[in-house]
């Protein structure tokens, strides 16, 4: 294993938001929070929070967490939609996981766009996240059906 790689190693946890679609679990913003506070002890470096556009409740977990003063950045999980950013950072998170989908299936039924208005999209949503002091990771979803192409040129 390369020294660059093992120097430059972080672990982001997203049991607050992926680990919630398990069948039957629901956490209400204390638990959230104590489970936050959790990874932060043990070392995560990131902690995806939550969805801030899912739900008020989730607002006030990701606020409550961002509040907490944790020693890790706190991150949300976002569309490439201002709106979705911007609860982000009013919500006091440290970076986005902005997800946009790449396959031609989910760009034209999910979206309903083209490829190049999906590339504009993401370059929107990256430069307006970053001007709102956020740091950024972009993930494309549905990765694995998308033209490998066309992921090489967004990303």
């Amino acid at each position: 294993m390369s020294a660059l790689f093992v120097n430059n190693l972080r672990f982001l946890d997203t049991t607050l938001r992926d680990g919630e679609q398990t069948p039957g679990v629901s956490l209400n913003p204390d638990q959230k929070l104590e489970i936050a506070a959790k990874l932060a002890a043990v070392g995560v470096d990131v902690i995806e929070a939550g969805s801030a556009a899912a739900s008020e409740g989730e607002r006030d977990a990701i606020r409550r967490i961002a509040d907490a003063g944790l020693p890790c950045e706190i991150c949300t999980y976002v569309r490439a939609l201002h709106e979705d950013i911007d609860f982000a950072a009013d919500l006091g998170a440290d970076s986005v996981h902005l997800v946009i989908p790449v396959s031609d299936l989910h760009i034209a039924k999910k979206l309903r766009k083209t490829r190049e208005q999906v590339t504009a999209m993401a370059y929107d949503a990256v430069e307006y996240a970053k001007g709102r002091g956020l740091i950024v990771e972009l993930s494309g979803e549905d990765a694995s059906r998308a033209d490998q192409q066309f992921l090489q040129e967004l990303f």
